[in-house]
């Protein structure tokens, strides 16, 4: 599956970040800093905002949240993605099965299909290749904001935002 991208696709600016949704300052990044990432930049077109998945050995959540993710995208499409990940963020404490299905179903996507991707690993070379290409930039924790191939030091809006601008 190609990587979840929102913006402009052919901005001068990219804007990675590297993400397990088992990560307590994933969920912080997601919550509280990218809704304005999100309105001042990637809406407006002034940047192609890409969300790869990088798992670490927090739980099983951590591999099974992004392939009930990829089988969101893959079956409805990318808004229904943007929509389910972040709900992923927003109900972190109840990462499992069930909440898959039930978030599934709130966004239009087969509540079965997504359990059974989460459940097989369905997407696990899609994940697999997320995590590798990470790891090929240096990332090496989560979340890692990385703007135009440089590996940002904080995942604050204010930084990202002061990368962004020197980048434009």
């Amino acid at each position: 599956l190609p990587t979840p991208v929102r913006g402009n696709p052919d901005a001068d600016v990219t804007v990675a970040v590297f993400e397990d949704y088992a990560c307590g300052h994933c969920a912080t990044y997601v919550l509280e800093h990218l809704p304005t990432i999100v309105e001042e930049y990637a809406e407006p077109g002034l940047i192609r905002y890409e969300q790869y998945d990088f798992p670490l050995p927090l739980s099983r959540a951590s591999v099974r949240a992004p392939n009930a993710a990829r089988a969101v995208q893959d079956t409805v499409g990318l808004d229904a993605y943007w929509e389910f990940s972040h709900a992923l963020f927003e109900n972190q404490g109840e990462l499992g099965l069930s909440l898959y299905e039930e978030l599934a179903s709130e966004v239009g996507a087969d509540p079965e299909v997504v359990r059974s991707a989460a459940e097989d690993r369905s997407y696990d070379p899609t994940v697999a290749a997320s995590r590798q290409y990470g790891s090929d930039q240096g990332v090496d924790a989560t979340p890692t904001v990385v703007v135009n191939g440089m590996l940002l030091d904080s995942y604050g809006a204010d930084a990202i935002s002061q990368a962004i601008e020197a980048e434009r």
